[in-house]
């Protein structure tokens, strides 16, 4: 085992891919000489050059409709929006085309292609560089949403994007770079719709998404203190999403929190509650509660923008509540 920041467990993993398969390449805006706007694609430059690590001009529609006909005629390319903000500039490519082409030709079509995307705040980014898209990507056949928190699972999550053979929308989130954990030396891919369960516990389950995992694993120790058993869970994938683990911590503990970056109303985790409320209801002995970001552009002031998105503080209030 190494201990790597989670930048570092994404760049190895494109790394063995890459060793392992030439028919994986990087295409993004400055993700060659320049080694990423944040850094990950690192020295790949050097160590493959031009050839399968591309910068790519400043757009977003050239940048995954290449990547969606590079997928189509047999390579896998894994493309990098700069922030997942900018994923609106790529909807037709993506919902209208890497989403439908393999349905619409009946299987003979396939797109195995990885978006790699940074999103949510904390670092003073402003509106426009902050926002957490997960949602609308989840309301879209065709795709997969990857949302990993922690080093091994961004690096093991990876391999598995890229040798899927569908379109793969990978959340990175910002904060979470540099965050360090144990990565295997030779990573192995973890198998989609797989949930983890982060920290034990009989009072309450927390399924937390991607960047609010730490946050919620805090909170659960907090209230350790005050005699409250926290159990956090990660779905690590939204889509496919790993609904028996969800279901099977509710019924263990009879209460239900959804804590995500995104904004609250129409987040993930109106889709879990709704789950839950439809499956698991006799099992609940309090409402189901949601945690998400204030419905505002995240700000840039750095004060106002720790006010707007979810922290350790919140999600303990919001577990106290329904105690």
């Amino acid at each position: 085992m190494a201990k790597m920041t989670c930048a570092e467990a994404i760049r190895e993993a494109l790394r063995q891919e890459m060793e392992r398969d030439d028919r994986v390449f990087i295409l993004g805006e400055d993700v060659g000489q320049f080694g990423g706007c944040f850094g990950v694609t690192g020295d790949l430059f050097s160590q493959y050059g031009e050839e399968r690590v591309r910068d790519t001009p400043i757009s977003e529609t050239a940048i995954v409709g290449a990547a969606v006909g590079a997928a189509a005629v047999g390579m896998r390319p894994v493309a990098e929006l700069m922030f997942n903000d900018f994923l609106t500039v790529s909807m037709d490519q993506v919902v209208n085309q890497a989403a439908k082409m393999r349905y619409m030709f009946g299987g003979k079509a396939k797109v195995p292609m990885t978006l790699r995307m940074p999103y949510g705040g904390g670092i003073s980014a402003a509106a426009q560089h902050s926002q957490s898209l997960e949602a609308w990507m989840t309301h879209v056949p065709g795709v997969k949403v990857v949302m990993p928190s922690t080093p091994e699972d961004y690096a093991g999550l990876l391999i598995t994007s890229i040798r899927d053979e569908n379109p793969v929308m990978f959340f990175e989130n910002k904060v979470l770079y540099g965050m360090e954990g144990e990565v295997a030396e030779r990573i192995e891919p973890i198998p989609f719709g797989k949930a983890k369960i982060h920290r034990e516990g009989d009072d309450v389950t927390v399924v937390a998404l991607g960047g609010m995992v730490p946050q919620a694993l805090s909170a659960a120790e907090v209230l350790a203190g005050e005699g409250i058993s926290v159990e956090v869970l990660d779905p690590r994938t939204l889509v496919p999403l790993d609904v028996e683990a969800i279901k099977t911590s509710v019924a263990k503990t009879n209460r239900l929190v959804v804590v995500h970056e995104a904004v609250k109303r129409s987040g993930f985790g109106a889709e879990i509650a709704a789950m839950v409320a439809d499956e698991c209801f006799d099992d609940l002995d309090a409402p189901i509660k949601r945690v998400g970001a204030l419905n505002v552009p995240i700000p840039f002031n750095p004060i106002l923008e720790q006010y707007v998105v979810p922290n350790a503080d919140r999600i303990a209030k919001v577990i106290k509540e329904i105690m």
